[in-house]
């Protein structure tokens, strides 16, 4: 079953259109992150689905329900925002409980409801301690235990972990994941930063210029980028012009074999580090090596190659040449993607 639906959805500010026609259905108990960078319009999606910004056209759907004209407060949903925005005046019990008390649940429910949520994200008998006291992590759990306690239909999250340090922000994203998947609760995230999405989604949205510019897995969205944009979004720069003729692909870099089935023609080839093999000079394609780079279980190695643009390879701790260094390269077709 669909729980959100939005069907043609546009935003313009002036002659801009900051959403552009978005079509997008997240499934009941499904975790959906929209991916892109600033400008693309994420955040403003965000803000159609929770009624906080009327469409200027298209309709948004709430499990099966046209929200047009609906307030925000009446669509049954719950936000959690990047700067938490807690309540600085009340505790931590007064900052989760805000909403059952504006649905006027009676003292005994929300003391129950508040005790149970603190205890899911980890801060169990911290209902007297002072939002000023806690932490950066500590406020990021309360801001979602107030998000839950309505029980909404939709959470919906906007950069909910920017504010955090790399490690804090790791953590927590695994233990949403398996929140999120205990409480079946349907979410719909928006970030720019591609690890947390791919590491909480079940679905990856990515958003160019207010479109859609691919919606898939995580695994489909990194294996199989649809475009250039996603594929240098993602991280990817191995990119150059190509020509396909059967299982090869005439490029600045020489022939790059690319998967079986590929359709002949004029393209765009990606070659993910992890396919650029490194050899010995006279294997391949000659290159030197530029930098490296310890990225904690792999080494990143620049090359440059004699003609082209500069190439990214990995390699295995220990293994990685030194800079200045002459090899090799050669092109694993696992790792080839034809971007059209």
């Amino acid at each position: 079953m669909s729980m959100l639906r939005l069907d043609g959805v546009t935003v313009r500010f002036g002659e801009r259109a900051v959403l552009d026609a978005v079509d997008l259905d997240v499934a009941e108990h499904e975790t959906v992150c929209v991916l892109g960078p600033s400008g693309s319009g994420k955040s403003t999606l965000l803000r159609v689905v929770a009624g906080l910004q009327r469409p200027d056209a298209g309709r948004v759907f709430l499990a099966g329900e046209d929200q047009g004209g609906v307030p925000v407060h009446k669509r049954g949903v719950g936000l959690m925002f990047q700067d938490h925005q807690l309540f600085p005046q009340r505790d931590v019990a007064g900052n989760v409980g805000f909403g059952l008390r504006m649905r006027r649940a009676g003292r005994a429910e929300t003391e129950r409801r508040v005790a149970a949520l603190l205890d899911l994200v980890g801060l169990p008998n911290a209902q007297r301690r002072a939002v000023a006291a806690l932490s950066g992590g500590e406020q990021q759990r309360v801001a979602l235990a107030r998000a839950l306690a309505p029980e909404p239909r939709l959470l919906m999250l906007d950069e909910p972990l920017g504010q955090l340090d790399r490690g804090l922000r790791e953590r927590l994203v695994a233990e949403l994941r398996e929140l999120f998947r205990r409480l079946g609760t349907t979410v719909l995230a928006v970030t720019h930063d591609q690890g947390e999405a791919f590491a909480l989604a079940d679905r990856v949205v990515v958003m160019r210029d207010g479109r859609i510019a691919q919606s898939g897995t995580p695994l489909e969205v990194w294996q199989r980028p649809a475009s250039e944009f996603v594929a240098r979004f993602l991280g990817f720069d191995n990119i150059v012009e190509a020509t396909v003729s059967g299982e090869r692909a005439d490029t600045v870099w020489g022939r790059v074999p690319v998967p079986a089935g590929t359709p002949g023609g004029v393209c765009r080839v990606l070659v993910r580090p992890a396919g650029v093999r490194l050899g010995a000079v006279g294997e391949g394609v000659p290159c030197g090596v530029v930098s490296r780079t310890f990225r904690g279980d792999h080494v990143a190695v620049r090359l440059r190659p004699d003609a082209g643009p500069e190439l990214e390879a990995v390699c295995r701790l220990g293994e990685a040449p030194e800079p200045a260094a002459r090899v090799g390269v050669r092109f694993d077709a696992a790792e080839v993607v034809v971007l059209r």
